[in-house]
């Protein structure tokens, strides 16, 4: 193909010529006032000089055609992988080539969506960002070349406000069908945190999208916290659901709301909802009582004191009844001890119970210690700090609290230095697990007095002389219990020779009894990381069997937890890039985690539609077309023309083209041009001549 042209390559530059003219046209204008008769020749002198000093050339190119461009992106999000909608979209894609296979002026030019680079906050929202791979793809195009393009999508797109403007006809052909229909779970209101022991209310609702079957069975959602399930609770489509929960651990609560996934149901990705609640106490109500005065009394009651969240009810006897002394009760400033409201009345107010060197003495009748065994089975917590008096035959383990005790006391009572030290149980317990790390230099300092027991379950964590057990834990029933058997813990409150971690021992023991989550002994626990998941077991055993971790979309992968620095510590990375809803299972253990969001905006409505893109597809006269009703025929049109029609989409041949040579050729030779200026000048002459001989005759 080749094409001419007019070029201009001036001799002078551009302003002397210019101003040259300006002087022609000047003289012009003077010789036509004064009536001189040669001016129109010597016009046609100057205009020819002028011409001269213009260079005029004709340019020749040769140019190649180029093909036009035709962009098909095709959306890979995981929402075009439900039902048939991959199917469709291999549909679309080979029906599309064919037909441009059949015009050797069109090229296809085909992207997915995966072949973007996205924004960084983009990766793990999982969201269809199908505008900004568009700009993308746009923008490394030749914008000459591109004749239209479509999109292969369900139009299910989350940044439409990305769109870029479009020069020519863009379409879009929609995977998914018009029978097509799901329920969704959604929360409308749920609380950041809740208050131990009180009730809180969530709010979710049902709701049935598309065209969904005249007959439904009726919805029941399962309702879990922490992976235990609570209740099963009937629903009606698109009315609130109020969930009442009270919450029975501080830290983390994550509750887990399923909805079956019915027969013909799109998805189940939105069926299920994990909201998370920070349990927080309102006040911990401890009961310390102490049997006797000592220097480890001012010890527990400053451990309780300095947290402004505990409520310390401290009792401590100083004048058992049966004491003979002459001085008349109505003389005495004590205090009653108020057996009948602390023991039956109020005992389940208490988050902790603490026997401090507690014998009998009459004081509490053994109905009352039975309630204390009864509140524990119930789900309370009980710690003995044990003094002499639990060898003796004052002690509390002859009452109904033996029921309870993890260990039996036999009556010796070792009354010598002697060094604590952590069990091999106590290496893996979260209450003395890394204690070791605390020890001043020089190591722990010896308490003076421990009372030998024998244990009867749980676990000993501390040990004295000889691995005679010191410090024993254990649950019972739905509660938990501790035995110290020592009164000398306060020692190293004092810095008793380098002294030790008295105030982190007697911290995290308290904790455990009142179930803080991060001290519990058998765990699971499963974070979100930004390269998938880590999954941590705290554990008293040596072996374990591998964890399953469920992904949203249903696969199943098995993932070896490896003992971590920390006896009692298993840890594992599982590297995942999807997001939404994962569930760990190991043994009886389960727990959930979100990586990203629960139910992504992605399946927050996964049904096909097409009127999302039409403020995009408009503008430049495309259109939006269901896959179900077939390819459309492409369709070559004029700008200007419309760009779409029954069964049919448009493009625009741009025309593009490459020059591959170029050859320019004077308009005329110089002599040429000087020539003509002579004649014109000369017959300029001759003119004015006869006229001055007419003017003299």
């Amino acid at each position: 193909m080749n094409a001419m042209s007019l070029q201009f390559a001036p001799g002078l530059p551009w302003p002397v010529i210019g101003l040259l003219a300006a002087v022609v046209v000047l003289s012009l204008c003077v010789a036509l006032w004064r009536g001189l008769s040669g001016w129109a020749l010597r016009a046609v002198a100057a205009l020819v000089v002028l011409a001269a000093l213009c260079g005029p050339s004709l340019q020749e190119e040769d140019r190649d055609p180029l093909s036009e461009l035709f962009l098909i992106l095709v959306d890979d999000s995981a929402s075009q992988f439900l039902s048939d909608r991959p199917a469709q979209t291999a549909q679309a894609r080979d029906g599309v080539l064919a037909q441009i296979a059949t015009r050797s002026s069109l090229e296809p030019v085909v992207r997915n969506l995966s072949e973007f680079t996205l924004p960084s906050d983009a990766e793990t929202d999982e969201k269809t960002r199908l505008m900004t791979a568009l700009k993308q793809a746009l923008a490394e195009l030749p914008s000459n070349r591109l004749a239209g393009g479509v999109l292969i999508t369900d139009g299910v797109v989350h940044d439409l406000e990305n769109a870029p403007g479009l020069s020519a006809p863009m379409h879009a052909l929609i995977t998914g069908r018009d029978s097509d229909w799901d329920r969704r779970l959604s929360v409308v209101n749920a609380p950041a945190f809740g208050i131990l022991g009180e009730e809180v209310e969530l709010r979710l609702k049902m709701e049935t999208l598309g065209a969904s079957p005249n007959v439904l069975p009726p919805a029941v959602i399962s309702v879990s916290h922490d992976g235990r399930p609570v209740e099963d609770i009937p629903v009606t489509d698109s009315k609130d659901i109020v969930i009442p929960l009270v919450l029975d651990h501080a830290g983390r609560n994550l509750i887990h709301v399923t909805l079956p996934v019915e027969d013909g149901e799109l998805t189940g990705r939105n069926n299920e909802v994990v909201i998370e609640l920070n349990g927080v106490r309102d006040r911990l109500q401890v009961l310390l009582i102490s049997g006797t005065p000592h220097p480890g009394t001012r010890t527990w009651r400053n451990l309780l004191k300095s947290d402004s969240a505990v409520d310390l009810v401290h009792f401590t006897i100083l004048r058992p009844p049966d004491k003979q002394d002459g001085v008349p009760v109505s003389e005495l400033s004590l205090i009653a001890f108020p057996t009948q409201e602390l023991f039956i009345d109020k005992i389940d107010e208490f988050d902790l119970i603490i026997f401090d060197r507690y014998q009998l003495r009459g004081i509490l009748p053994g109905g009352y210690l039975n309630s204390v065994r009864d509140y524990v089975r119930r789900g309370g917590a009980v710690l003995v700090a044990a003094g002499p008096s639990l060898a003796s035959a004052e002690s509390i383990a002859r009452t109904g609290l033996a029921d309870i005790l993890p260990a039996t006391p036999t009556g010796r009572l070792f009354e010598a230095p002697f060094l604590p030290d952590v069990t091999d149980d106590g290496l893996r317990h979260p209450v003395t697990r890394n204690l070791l790390r605390h020890a001043p230099e020089g190591g722990w300092g010896p308490w003076m007095r421990h009372i030998e027991v024998e244990p009867d379950r749980g676990h000993v964590i501390l040990s004295a002389e000889e691995g005679s057990p010191l410090l024993v834990v254990d649950r019972s029933d739905e509660g938990r219990v501790a035995l110290l058997a020592s009164d000398h813990a306060w020692l190293w409150a004092r810095g008793h020779k380098g002294g030790g971690p008295q105030l982190e021992l007697l911290r995290r023991l308290a904790h455990w009894l009142m179930r803080e989550p991060e001290l519990e002994e058998e765990a699971l626990a499963a974070r979100a990381t930004e390269d998938g998941l880590t999954i941590q077991r705290n554990t008293m055993q040596s072996e374990l069997p591998n964890a399953v971790v469920t992904s949203p979309s249903g696969d199943e992968a098995l993932v070896e937890l490896m003992p971590d620095d920390d006896l009692g510590v298993f840890e594992a990375g599982f590297a995942t890039e999807a997001t939404g809803l994962f569930r760990v299972t190991q043994g009886d253990l389960s727990t959930v985690v979100v990586r990203g969001a629960a139910t992504s905006e992605e399946f927050s409505n996964p049904l096909a539609r097409g009127d999302l893109l039409q403020p995009v597809l408009s503008p430049t006269g495309g259109d939006a077309r269901r896959i179900e009703a077939g390819v459309p025929s492409l369709r070559s049109v004029r700008a200007g023309r419309p760009a779409h029609g029954r069964g049919w989409l448009g493009y625009v041949p741009q025309e593009a083209y490459v020059t591959t040579a170029i050859r320019l050729r004077p308009l005329a030779p110089a002599a040429l041009f000087l020539t003509l200026a002579a004649l014109a000048l000369v017959a300029a002459w001759l003119l004015e001549g006869r006229g001055r001989k007419q003017v003299t005759s």
